[in-house]
């Protein structure tokens, strides 16, 4: 009878004890109910069941994260649907498994089994997140690691875990994204170190479609991710012939912090705030989500101008709705209706699309309809574009579909036409009423388009003019707007003979018209972006006016001869007042300093609320701000100007403005608003508090100004002010305007663009009509400084 009990217990797993364990030894289990707990708590593994979903998962998870965060996953694509009926043990052989009862139905293990493991064999999960198989429980060197999850990553990377290659233990680590927000089997993106011999890291679609890279790392930075400096990675470099490339992740920052592939091939920075019970996004590569190779799927058209990313086109519909809801879209979307070849039509996709690669081909056709006849004989022609005599057209799915940005959709444009049943098209009547309302809602961006032809057509004018007129002449073109030539602008600036500054795409210049005015004169260079911005300044600033935006005069074009002509602005621009060394006659008191913030506030309000389109400067900073004979405020310098339409809420283009500006929209890759001029200017109002650089030190001011929007927030919510004021000021201001601007400024470069007032709300609060209250600390930007300095602030902080 003792043998046969012996014999009973010993054919049973042995089950933990209630107590918390972050352990396993040989032969235990740990029941379904319960967990491990890392030894100082920031970790736990255990049975979870992510989102809605009824299936549950072995995985490991932030203890300490208010919402349920994991990071990594066994049984990613096997799941337990009985979680009572479900067992997880070390075995005898030391190999961790993952079984359903009473079938014994495998289904996961670690493969890592030894057929006499030692008896000191022990399952740990660390408090690094690492869940690691050791043949001797009190040993921490790498000899006894007999498994590591970290060698098996999910799709989160962890501070200590290495991706890359070890061959010498046969181990490719790379991270794979969940297949939806509820499922985490293996999705359609990766991340994966380059296989051919460069050091970086390739984001791939299907395990093929490389749609971002890191750029190759050079010892101290990534080539493309300049951001992320020598101190946020250890690697071994690519050798042919080592055994080992890898790197590892080190997060800088005291607390929380994880990179995760997200479910839409976005790869995420992220840092846990405590303080607002939530994640915050530092960066997102690649930034615009529609770069992500085949994110929408097949016949999917992807949109960064609408909240809702992907969308399927009229006559089509998601191929899985459940997975769409999940933020899975890579499934794409299918015909509505079956094909009846050849008896089918074509649907005009109703916006600027960015034609797809793939299996483009061109067929002979001397007209649109021959095009779409060529297209339709051909049962697999699934779409066809016709433009200048050249035809193509598109066998199988249609990935990549993309719409074009405002600033980029051309009109007359190659259309893409794609195959669908007769049914589906819609009736010549209906297409012209839609034809009609397209004209009426694009009016305004119509309106824009004509203008600058205008222009152009006016600077053509001109040149004919002058060669039959002779030089220097200046002619009106609308209003109070001039077009000069260049020998009219050379003799107003006595041939660029005193230049005042430069900038980023040329150089700026005193001169003097005519009849005596004086006047600057940006002069730019001969490239593509100067011509951009060329435009940018003279469609913006041509058709605004406003006291506290500077005045353009008049531009010269001729060729690569391209000049702007403002109105002099004698007092230069605001960063010399601030922060260079400066005599005590260009000292700004505290008045003048708050008559300058309300003045830039007007101005920003006009170009956000008072415009026909909403227009965002984009690059709000002490050097865009000029000062009159009076020293009050012109908003200047419009190169990096968007205009939007008042209907349209976001809109996100390439990344544009001066880092320590910048909102974090921007460096996150979300859409961006009008708020991110809102973000700037209140970056602007500390920098007028303090006369000392956000985002570096100065040697005007009582504090180190890397954190200075921190340490004022701080101080706000204490209740002592005083002691942020330029010392040059000191004592020279009044407390309650001061109040009012650092709450003001606090409110601006709140983290969520919905907490930011907008500028019509801040001209109120400075000038003390509209009430405002108490505002919270910003937790990004606490950790942003955190993140730069590699240390723990000022204790006050």
């Amino acid at each position: 009878m003792l043998i046969l009990v012996f014999l009973l217990f010993s054919s049973v797993d042995l089950q933990i004890s209630g107590a918390t364990t972050d352990t396993l030894t040989l032969g235990q289990s740990l029941p379904w109910n319960q967990t491990l707990v890392s030894k100082g708590g920031n970790f736990e593994l255990g049975l979870f069941s992510p989102g809605k979903s009824k299936k549950h998962y072995i995985g490991i998870w932030f203890k300490k994260v208010s919402k349920q965060t994991v990071v990594w996953v066994a049984n990613r694509d096997r799941p337990i649907l009985d979680p009572s009926a479900s067992r997880f043990t070390l075995s005898d052989r030391g190999e961790l498994l993952l079984r359903a009862t009473p079938s014994n139905t495998l289904l996961w293990s670690s493969n890592a089994s030894s057929p006499s493991p030692p008896r000191t064999t022990v399952a740990t999960l660390q408090d690094d997140g690492n869940l690691v198989v050791r043949s001797n429980a009190t040993a921490t060197a790498s000899a006894s690691v007999a498994w590591q999850s970290f060698d098996h990553p999910t799709d989160t990377w962890l501070p200590g875990a290495r991706l890359g290659y070890d061959r010498a233990r046969g181990v490719h680590s790379f991270l794979t994204s969940w297949t939806d927000s509820e499922n985490p089997a293996p999705g359609a993106f990766s991340m994966e170190i380059d296989p051919r011999g460069q050091a970086k890291f390739d984001l791939l679609a299907g395990g093929t479609h490389q749609y971002w890279t890191t750029g190759v790392w050079d010892g101290e930075v990534f080539e493309n991710v300049p951001e992320m400096r020598s101190g946020y990675f250890d690697g071994v470099p690519y050798a042919p012939n080592a055994s080992v490339n890898f790197f590892s992740y080190k997060n800088r920052v005291p607390g929380i912090g994880n990179f995760v592939l997200e479910v839409n091939g976005q790869m995420q920075r992220r840092q846990w705030s405590p303080e607002a019970g939530k994640w915050i996004l530092f960066c997102t590569e690649p930034h615009d989500g529609c770069d992500v190779y085949g994110s929408c799927g097949p016949f999917g058209v992807c949109s960064n101008t609408s909240s809702a990313m992907c969308e399927c086109p009229a006559a089509f519909a998601p191929r899985s709705r459940g997975e769409w809801k999940l933020g899975n879209t890579a499934a794409g979307c299918v015909r509505r209706t079956k094909l009846d070849c050849p008896n089918d039509g074509f649907l005009k996709l109703p916006y600027a699309v960015e034609l797809p690669g793939g299996s483009a081909e061109t067929a002979r056709a001397r007209s649109d309809k021959t095009c779409a006849l060529s297209c339709l004989r051909d049962c697999s022609c699934t779409a066809y574009a016709y433009d200048a005599a050249r035809c193509l057209v598109w066998n199988g799915e249609l990935v990549n579909l993309k719409t074009l940005p405002g600033d980029q959709g051309i009109a007359g444009s190659v259309v893409l036409h794609v195959r669908v049943a007769a049914s589906e098209v819609p009736p010549p009547a209906a297409h012209h009423s839609w034809r009609k309302s397209m004209v009426i809602l694009c009016s305004s961006v119509s309106g824009v388009v004509l203008l600058l032809a205008g222009l152009i057509i006016v600077v053509a004018v001109a040149v004919v003019l002058r060669k039959r007129r002779g030089k220097g002449k200046v002619t009106a073109v609308q209003g109070s707007l001039l077009l000069f030539d260049y020998q009219a602008v050379k003799a107003a600036t006595r041939d660029f003979t005193e230049k005042l500054g430069s900038g980023s795409f040329g150089s700026v210049y005193k001169g003097t018209l005519p009849d005596t005015t004086p006047v600057a004169v940006k002069r730019l260079d001969g490239l593509r972006q100067g011509e951009k911005q060329f435009r940018a300044e003279v469609v913006t600033l041509g058709m605004i006016h406003h006291i506290n935006l500077v005045r353009l005069r008049g531009f010269c074009s001729e060729g690569n001869k391209k000049a702007l002509v403002y109105d002099y602005m004698p007092n230069g621009s605001l960063d010399a007042y601030l922060f260079k060394n400066s005599s005590s006659s260009k000292v700004l008191s505290w008045s003048q300093r708050f008559g300058i913030a309300v003045g830039v506030a007007r101005g920003l309000s006009y170009l956000h609320e008072k415009c026909r389109e909403c227009i965002i400067h984009c690059d709000i900073k002490p050097e865009n701000i000029l000062l009159d004979e009076e020293l009050g405020a012109k908003l200047a310098d419009f190169g990096m100007a968007k205009l939007v339409g008042h209907d349209f809420s976001r809109v996100l283009t390439t990344m544009r403005g001066t880092i320590g500006y910048l909102a974090p929209e921007w460096l996150a890759g979300a859409p961006v608003t009008a708020k991110a001029d809102v973000y700037s200017f209140g970056l602007l109002l500390f920098e007028l508090v303090s006369g000392c650089r956000n985002n570096g030190s100065s040697e005007a001011g009582p504090i180190s100004a890397v954190y200075f929007p921190v340490h004022a927030a701080v101080r706000l919510h204490a209740g002592d002010l005083v002691g942020l004021l330029d010392e040059k000021i000191a004592g020279d201001a009044n407390v309650k305007e001061l109040e009012r601007v650092c709450k003001v400024a606090c409110w601006c470069i709140q983290d969520e663009e919905g907490d930011r007032p907008t500028m019509g709300l801040v001209v109120q609060q400075l000038e003390g009509v509209a009430d405002v209250g108490l505002p919270p600390i910003p937790s990004r930007l606490h950790m942003l400084a955190m993140m730069n300095n590699g240390s723990k602030l000022d204790t006050e902080v």
